[in-house]
């Protein structure tokens, strides 16, 4: 009786010291741990409007919710998937004040990765952003990359391993955070670093760095293990490389998922991995809360995204940092171009949103971007060519949309955001190059197959009309082309009502049409990234197609910076300025209503008939040599239907049946 009463009393004495622990912890070795993150912020310091009155982003009111999930959640841990950079006006700042990473740092990230867009300004590009933030003394997070260095022939390879050695950047690091160590570690994507053609960077395999990291971080005490990874998911699985990541590698719990733009309303578990993404621009910051034990059970507690819209207060010392920023870009990139950030350039009485992805057909804004290329030759180049010219943009360049209403310079550039010029300073430079008649019909060849694989390859022209069906043969699509020219806008013109009254007319778009010319070259203008993409087009059709751009004379182009478009005072003409000057061109009246129409003005004639005529008539040698095989595949298959048929006859009826 003695010991049960002292057995009662150690259990009692027991149950009163697990009450007074915290909660959580009432079980060795269980702990709960809440990461918030986001990813393909592309310097989106402030908000912009959502297409439906509202607005989305900005970092000011970003730190109103990161502060929100904070009080709640005081252990939390702050993480950015990549592409931090590279898609507002601000971004001009990129190397010479690392605005973005001392942003980050204000806001109380603790890590991050490097993303394809960190190199837009090649390896030399990133560590000046290092050494500037570095310069400032301003808090910054920690820049993680474990598969990205510098390649052995880089001939900069010194400076930039130099710049990355005094910022800290890093293959992984711990953190110790509430009592637990975490152990975090980035990686470069695949697809990611194949954006990322003038990094000077060379990748090392994802799986092998991955699991490199794991080891080392578990030997030195991680307990919870977290992979920044720029690489993303895809509905289809073998695109899908944080899938195929957390398939290879061991020991991973939680993937913080950028590159793809992909918003994940729960996340993805994969082999014990939760993936996670909350979508691009600082549209949401994410949430994931997971209880885990040390013997590796997990458990998801909480996910949610916290949408960054105008119900957001802004916090005070965010939006005056940005303003900071603001006014240094209005100094300097600005001051050359006679412009300021919120100037007004025109107004639009309709929405032109970015194309839909994966879907073929015109679109309006794309059809405005190609068109402003094509004024920028006959207004702002100096001793343009007298040729018939062809202007293309393409899908995976148009950055942001543009709202109804006023229209302003940091609106435009924000459409056009991507790159550097040859000129060290941001925006891709407009390009002239020249193609044959039969590589410009190529070239729609490449809109009409290669976006249902590449939805950011699908194209937008100025100059040339063509129609093809999607049902056709891959690379015999198109069933027409044309050129046109002599596009005409009448701004100030003047109708006479009946009643003898005068009135403005409305802007009156008038082509004139002429065939293309095989064996003819024609100027093909567009921007830079897009211009080096057109020597690609070969291996991306397997051989079927080529396009090999020009020079005036028809020897190739080696050398695409000979090409530049310039301005009377030699200054490179960027995508983004010759949008700005066309939209500015408008004046008052504002944007034509011809490009009210979402789907374009119908330059380009997108069919989906499955009429048999239609899908066979001028085919090409592709088309004729897929119907010869189907021919004799047919052939091939009637011959062994036929041959089944008669040996099942002789079996039922005897080899010496006569027939």
């Amino acid at each position: 009786m003695k010991r049960f009463r002292r057995l009662s009393a150690c259990l009692l004495a027991l149950l009163l010291l697990l009450s007074l622990l915290p909660a959580g912890a009432a079980l060795s070795g269980s702990h709960t741990t809440t990461v918030l993150f986001t990813h393909d912020l592309h310097s989106h310091f402030l908000p912009q409007p959502d297409g439906s009155g509202g607005e989305s982003g900005g970092y000011a009111r970003l730190k109103t919710a990161l502060d929100r999930e904070r009080a709640s959640h005081p252990n939390a841990l702050t993480l950015d998937g990549g592409d931090f950079s590279i898609g507002s006006l601000i971004q001009t700042l990129y190397t010479t004040q690392g605005a973005e990473l001392r942003t980050m740092g204000a806001l109380g990230y603790d890590a991050a990765t490097a993303g394809n867009h960190e190199f837009d300004h090649t390896g030399t590009g990133f560590a000046s952003m290092l050494n500037a933030v570095i310069a400032s003394g301003d808090l910054a997070p920690a820049l993680l990359m474990a598969n990205y260095k510098p390649a052995a022939d880089n001939p900069d390879k010194l400076d930039i391993q130099r710049a990355m050695a005094t910022y800290g950047v890093q293959d992984y690091m711990l953190l110790e955070r509430g009592g637990v160590t975490y152990g975090i570690f980035g990686l470069m994507g695949v697809d990611s670093d194949a954006c990322a053609p003038t990094s000077g960077f060379t990748l090392g395999d994802m799986a092998e760095n991955a699991q490199r990291c794991v080891d080392a971080l578990k030997k030195e005490g991680a307990q919870f293990i977290i992979c920044l990874s720029h690489s993303g998911t895809n509905e289809k699985k073998k695109l899908s490389e944080d899938e195929q990541l957390a398939e290879m590698v061991s020991g991973v719990d939680l993937i913080v998922s950028g590159h793809t733009h992909t918003t994940l309303a729960e996340p993805i578990v994969v082999n014990d991995t939760y993936i996670v993404s909350a979508g691009p621009y600082c549209q949401n910051l994410g949430s994931i809360t997971i209880d885990w034990s040390e013997d590796g059970t997990k458990t998801l507690s909480d996910y949610h995204l916290t949408p960054i819209d105008q119900t957001l207060p802004e916090d005070e010392d965010i939006a005056l940092m940005v303003e900071r920023w603001k006014r240094l870009v209005g100094g300097t990139y600005l001051g050359r171009y006679g412009l300021s950030y919120d100037q007004a350039l025109t107004v639009a009485g309709f929405d032109l949103d970015t194309p839909e992805s994966g879907v073929q057909k015109g679109n309006a804004l794309g059809e405005l971007v190609a068109d402003a290329f094509l004024w920028a030759t006959q207004n702002l180049e100096t001793d343009a060519p007298d040729v018939p010219t062809v202007t293309v943009t393409a899908d995976g360049v148009l950055r942001a949309p543009l709202a109804s209403g006023e229209i302003t310079t940091s609106m435009a550039f924000d459409v056009l955001s991507m790159g550097v010029g040859s000129d060290g300073t941001s925006g891709f430079p407009l390009v002239g190059v020249y193609l044959t008649g039969r590589e410009l019909k190529a070239a729609a060849e490449v809109d009409a197959s290669v976006p249902p694989l590449m939805p950011a390859a699908q194209l937008y022209m100025a100059g040339m009309e063509y129609s093809f069906n999607v049902h056709r043969m891959f690379f015999n699509r198109v069933t027409d082309a044309q050129l046109y020219q002599n596009v005409e806008f009448f701004h100030s013109s003047v109708v006479v009502l009946p009643d003898g009254t005068e009135e403005p007319s409305k802007a009156v778009n008038t082509r004139f049409y002429s065939e293309i010319e095989d064996d003819q070259l024609y100027r093909v203008v567009t921007g830079m990234y897009s211009a080096q993409m057109l020597g690609t087009v070969k291996s991306k059709s397997l051989g079927l197609l080529s396009l090999e751009p020009k020079m005036a004379d028809g020897t190739p182009v080696t050398d695409f910076e000979a090409c530049i478009l310039r301005d009377e005072n030699g200054n490179e003409i960027k995508e983004w300025y010759a949008l700005a000057a066309y939209l500015e061109s408008f004046g008052e009246e504002g944007i034509p209503g011809w490009y009210s129409k979402p789907s374009g003005d119908g330059r380009k004639n997108v069919s989906r008939s499955w009429n048999p005529i239609e899908l066979v008539k001028n085919p090409s040698w592709i088309t004729l040599a897929a119907l010869a095989v189907l021919l004799v595949v047919l052939a091939l298959a009637a011959f062994v239907i036929r041959w089944l048929y008669y040996a099942r006859r002789r079996r039922r009826y005897g080899k010496g049946t006569k027939w």
